[in-house]
């Protein structure tokens, strides 16, 4: 790889993350390209080179945020065994994730302007999150695929929710009690595990 190569590159990797960070923070309405640029520190033509539109960019945040969950519950299911739902509930809805909006989970943070935007949008985000729960699903016990699949749906949805409740309230804690109620209901969502392999 050539040095301009190397620059390049570098440069998308710093505006991909400032972009993720600025979406999950502030969400798409409340921030723009130049917010964006500035905490990446480009300029606006240079974020327009790579990414087209902060339509291309709000697809790239969430392409990059979804894969960390693809990349993160087969390594909790490979580190916790038959305990990994609950060590996963228990890291998503601990206090460090809550509180940090920038760097927490893009299916919480994202999922509402998922919502408000287009079908090419829609269909990316159905495609990776399919895959997150087909691999919550591997780690369920179950008679068959279609059950262990409705717990994936069903562990994810409360979780996500469950987050954006929790962040939502005023006083941390009204939060610990949310986040408290919505791990029991995610655990009991899940059902029974099984270790990997």
């Amino acid at each position: 790889m050539t040095r301009k190569q190397e620059r390049k590159e570098e440069t998308w990797r710093k505006m991909l993350l400032a972009a993720s960070r600025s979406f999950r923070s502030y969400g798409y309405a409340g921030i723009g390209v130049n917010g964006i640029a500035k905490a990446a520190g480009v300029t606006s033509g240079a974020f327009y080179d790579h990414f087209g539109s902060k339509d291309g960019a709000f697809g790239a945040a969430l392409d990059s945020g979804l894969d960390e969950v693809i990349e993160a519950v087969p390594i909790y299911q490979s580190e916790h065994g038959t305990n990994w739902v609950k060590a996963f509930v228990d890291y998503y809805l601990g206090r460090p994730h809550r509180n940090d909006l920038a760097c927490g989970c893009a299916m919480a943070a994202l999922t509402p302007d998922v919502v408000r935007s287009g079908p090419k949008v829609h269909a990316a985000f159905e495609k990776k999150m399919t895959t997150i729960a087909d691999l919550a699903a591997r780690g369920l016990a179950g008679a068959s695929d279609e059950d262990r699949r409705a717990r994936a749906w069903a562990l994810l949805s409360v979780l996500i929710g469950g987050l954006n409740l929790a962040r939502a309230m005023k006083n941390t804690k009204a939060g610990d009690e949310v986040a408290a109620a919505v791990s029991a209901a995610a655990i009991r969502a899940a059902g029974r595990t099984r270790a990997p392999g």
